[in-house]
């Protein structure tokens, strides 16, 4: 997905009472059922390592199996073979400065550890919640109705850029869900009640109008004026796991009506609830430039929600200028004096293969240890070293690739569940639409994570469209519990520029355990939900803006709720409380019972 080139329709406002229906049903859509040979006998909770010392969890590279050293070919740049391709992946490692650094090792291993230790604040604090980007929802709900209700709406804005229009919360436009210690919410000077209360939780949403929203999830109100940096958020935040009032959020488009900005990466004081460090977007190592005929310079959007480990202080933040960025810190937090710092050291990551003509990553980072993984627009999916930020393997699959990769650890073993686009194979070889496929075949993978081998794929064909790609476009989740054995993937534009798939798949296997035909087509996540009773529920949003609670099961629909325009974002779940915003500049909490 190539950002500018995104077109939306213009929706009108509307008044919060007529903005939701409530529809009980069971699913009108087709649904196609298979096998479930591995389904579980009994739920069960996987066992989670504590351990968080990089020292100890950071892998060697050459204990990784097949691993083969890089070659040096001279001045800082090297190289190795692309994974089941003749190609060969090359790239160098820079300084703040831009200076190549000839053999870089880093200060120290940095690696994640298992991702119930992402953080120790309960919530939603980044995409998907942690390393593994498989955490979408926190804590149970108590559900019993099997319904959806909307208990608040917040209006928000929206802007025009790129010869296009852009509303409330976007692709991927998560919201950010944060139980704060007491410590910090005095220290952000929050309402006597909200700080006395243990299950105060805030959410902190960075959206499209340019402005980052800070709402009590319970109502729906400001616990903070917006934080207004006037050019558009497309991707989702990251808040310090470490507790520390720190916002990470980037650009995501730099003109706002007749107004132009420069490319910013943002890191935002919540305590005084403005912007106070950052960097450029607009790089001049960035190996992308965007160059249509009206305009030159880099393309230097910022999609990825970032991952920071705590134990060194780091964070780490794929652009879409083609770079990766790791950033030391040096954060300070003294709640006692209210106060936060942050004083960034940066090293980069350039890399190049023979299929890169776009270059740069939109989708989120997962991390399995010191190995970190993501797909780019140009169908790499790219695995590099967190420490020595080396690229370890790359594997071509076709076309573009925006969705976030999900981890799972099996036996020791880290898999990785994937899938692409109908993107660049519809451009044409001209790059402008002509002489391209109007329809194609996209691949969903599921990859040994410590050397890019395939275990299974899955194929299934989609729509190529220049304004709204086709294939997956929505990250997958993660069964757990009773639906412990499959993954779910949100498919868009299969089988007309209207429709979608949702699709079960066994884990082990990728055979179907269910398939279901969806009327709209969505590049909403969904997400799954552990109620009280032991049992899951499905969560997933459509482009018509319906948001379905389904069983995870067999795919039916147990109700429906009817908002108004597009799910394009991502929702986040605390509990029994649901936020996600969309196309027609409302953000909604919404009770799931």
């Amino acid at each position: 997905m190539i950002s500018p080139r995104r077109r939306r329709t213009a929706f009108g406002a509307l008044s919060i009472a007529a903005i939701v229906s409530l529809t009980a049903c069971a699913s009108a859509d087709p649904i196609t059922t298979g096998s479930r040979p591995n389904a579980p006998t009994a739920s069960s909770s996987p066992s989670h390592s504590a351990e968080t010392d990089p020292a100890k969890l950071a892998v060697a590279l050459d204990t990784l199996p097949g691993f083969a050293a890089a070659t040096n070919d001279g001045g800082g740049i090297f190289s190795r073979s692309e994974v089941d391709s003749n190609g060969r992946v090359t790239w160098k490692v820079l300084d703040g400065a831009n200076k190549v650094i000839p053999d870089y090792r880093g200060t120290g291993p940095v690696a994640f550890g298992d991702p119930s230790t992402y953080t120790k604040i309960p919530g939603v604090l980044t995409f998907r919640g942690n390393n593994f980007r498989d955490a979408p929802t926190y804590g149970t709900a108590d559900i019993t109705d099997k319904k959806l209700q909307v208990v608040w709406a917040r209006a928000v804005g929206d802007v025009y850029a790129e010869k296009s229009y852009w509303a409330g919360a976007g692709w991927t436009g998560q919201p950010l869900l944060v139980n704060w210690p007491k410590a910090t919410k005095e220290a952000m000077s929050l309402s006597p009640d909200q700080i006395n209360d243990p299950k105060f939780v805030e959410v902190v949403y960075p959206v499209v109008d340019g402005k980052v929203y800070r709402l009590d999830l319970a109502t729906g109100t400001d616990t903070k004026p917006p934080i207004d940096v006037g050019f558009a958020f497309k991707g989702t935040g990251s808040i310090d796991p470490r507790g520390y009032p720190l916002l990470y959020s980037g650009m995501g488009l730099n003109e706002n009506g007749a107004k132009t900005g420069e490319w910013r990466y943002r890191i935002f004081d919540l305590i005084q609830n403005k912007e106070v460090s950052g960097w450029s977007g607009a790089d001049s190592a960035a190996p992308r430039e965007w160059k249509p005929p009206e305009e030159t310079g880099v393309w230097g959007a910022f999609d990825s929600s970032a991952l920071v480990n705590a134990a060194t202080d780091t964070l780490i933040e794929p652009g879409e200028n083609g770079l990766v960025y790791k950033v030391k810190l040096n954060a300070k937090f003294d709640p006692v004096a209210k106060t936060v710092s942050v004083k960034p050291e940066f090293t980069k990551l350039s890399y190049d293969t023979p299929d890169s003509s776009r270059h740069g990553i939109e989708s989120s980072a997962a991390a399995w240890r010191n190995l970190m993984v993501a797909g780019d627009n140009d169908g790499n999916i790219v695995c590099w070293d967190a420490t020595t930020m080396q690229v370890v393997w790359t594997r071509p699959t076709g076309d573009d690739t925006d969705a976030t990769i999900v981890l799972e650890e099996s036996d020791g073993v880290p898999y990785l569940y994937t899938g692409n686009e109908m993107d660049k194979r519809g451009e044409g070889t001209d790059g402008k639409g002509k002489d391209g496929a109007k329809s194609g075949p996209i691949t969903i993978q599921k990859l040994d994570a410590r050397t890019g081998k395939q275990v299974w794929s899955y194929s299934i064909d989609a729509i190529y469209n220049k304004a709204a790609n086709g294939g997956l476009m929505a990250t997958p989740v993660l069964g757990t519990g009773e639906v412990a054995d499959l993954v779910f993937f949100n498919i868009a534009k299969t089988g007309s520029d209207a429709r979608g798939t949702l699709v079960a798949l066994d884990k082990k296997t990728g055979a179907v355990a269910w398939k279901r035909d969806m009327a709209h087509f969505g590049w909403s996540s969904p997400v799954l939900v552990t109620g009280d009773d032991g049992h899951s529920y499905g969560i997933v949003g459509d482009s018509s803006g319906l948001l379905h609670l389904f069983n995870p099961n067999t795919g039916a629909d147990y109700s429906t709720l009817q908002l108004s325009k597009n799910i394009e974002a991502t929702p986040a779940v605390y509990g029994n409380m649901l936020v996600v915003g969309t196309y027609a500049k409302l953000l909604y909490g919404i009770r799931i019972s």
